[in-house]
């Protein structure tokens, strides 16, 4: 007997698809189904909550596959996705805004960047810590889905929890830091092979399906860029303000401009320019080599009428301190870097009463 599609997807009708009744093929989880010869491609979109549920899922779904004496090979890609908050009995009015349902959250924050590699990720993080130090509660929503980093540079050990509403419970940082980020959900080398539509949807379900509590400041890191994720926070939320974040070469302050004009296309305020990788102490001599150029930053945000909130030195510390989940703030918080964080998020607080 042949393998076909048909055979495939009875033997999937066999597995139930997690946190649900149906099977995966009821649960309409298969995306793609290719069969070549002996072989088997298979692709799903899986509601999860945990990150081991993915690969308990896929032990059973290979296991199964591979029980058919017609199968010599399978191979599988699951796409994680954020378990849906369930209906309530008697459903209310249709928020108008995603903010509606997180009335909690007093202040909402975007950090932003023309183009990727200037250090938005690690801007938002020692943000957050600066925040925070300063007595102010704080979440940081990951919204860069395709690359999603701050589970690592803020130091949140725990996983994402589903309490009996079905509400995704956040993670702890030092400091009491939420985080919430599809790094979470999806191994580190998976890659997110998704269309917009399907990433308005998990930005709508980071907010309105995570219990995020009383917040002070929720800080969103952005992917590079004026794609999908960004307009649709803009048209959805209303912001407190967008920080943008270049470096001082002429290539990124251009890309930095491009932010601005899309920001306030949308009617989105922004609070302000910071120009990470402003310059290079020398360690032993004190001399400031400015390896990216000197002061681009400053006479961009002159020329766009934007407040330069700050400017971060290039310190190799602030690199390492990302990576091991200990953000500068908090591993060298005397150092310059540190500092130039403390003083960009004061401007911030300020700027956002």
């Amino acid at each position: 007997m042949s393998l076909t599609n048909q055979s495939v997807l009875e033997t999937l009708h066999e597995i139930q698809a997690p946190g649900s009744s149906q099977s995966l093929v009821e649960a309409g989880t298969v995306r793609d189904l290719e069969i070549e010869g002996s072989s088997v491609r298979l692709a799903l979109a899986v509601q999860v909550v945990q990150p081991s549920d993915v690969e308990e899922l896929r032990s059973r779904i290979e296991t199964a596959l591979q029980a058919m004496d017609e199968v010599s090979e399978v191979e599988l890609q699951i796409q994680p996705m954020m378990p849906m908050a369930s209906a309530p009995t008697h459903p209310e009015p249709e928020p108008t805004t995603w903010a509606d349902k997180i009335p909690g959250i007093k202040r909402v924050v975007a950090v932003a960047s023309g183009k990727g590699g200037v250090g938005k990720s690690t801007v938002s993080a020692n943000l957050a810590h600066s925040l925070a130090q300063k007595g102010f509660s704080v979440g940081v929503l990951d919204a860069d889905i395709y690359g999603p980093s701050q589970q690592l540079m803020m130091g949140a050990t725990g996983e994402p929890m589903a309490d009996e509403d079905g509400k995704i419970h956040a993670p702890e940082a030092p400091g009491g830091i939420k985080v919430l980020s599809f790094g979470f959900f999806v191994d580190a080398d998976q890659p997110v092979i998704w269309r917009g539509p399907m990433l308005q949807k998990a930005l709508e379900q980071f907010f309105g399906d995570v219990h995020w509590g009383e917040l002070d400041f929720l800080i969103v890191d952005l992917p590079p860029g004026t794609g999908d994720v960004a307009l649709t926070l803009c048209q959805n939320v209303p912001l407190a303000g967008t920080v943008i974040v270049s470096t001082p070469q002429d290539v990124a302050l251009i890309d930095a401009r491009k932010s601005l004009y899309m920001f306030q296309k949308l009617e989105t305020r922004v609070l302000g320019l910071v120009e990470n990788m402003s310059g290079f102490e020398c360690p032993e001599c004190g001399h400031m080599e400015y390896v990216f150029g000197s002061g681009g930053g400053a006479k961009t945000a002159e020329e766009l009428g934007l407040p330069l909130l700050g400017s971060v030195p290039l310190d190799p510390a602030v690199v390492i301190g990302g990576d091991n989940g200990s953000p500068i703030v908090l591993a060298e918080p005397d150092s310059p870097a540190a500092r130039a964080f403390a003083e960009i998020a004061d401007k911030v607080a300020k700027a956002t009463e």
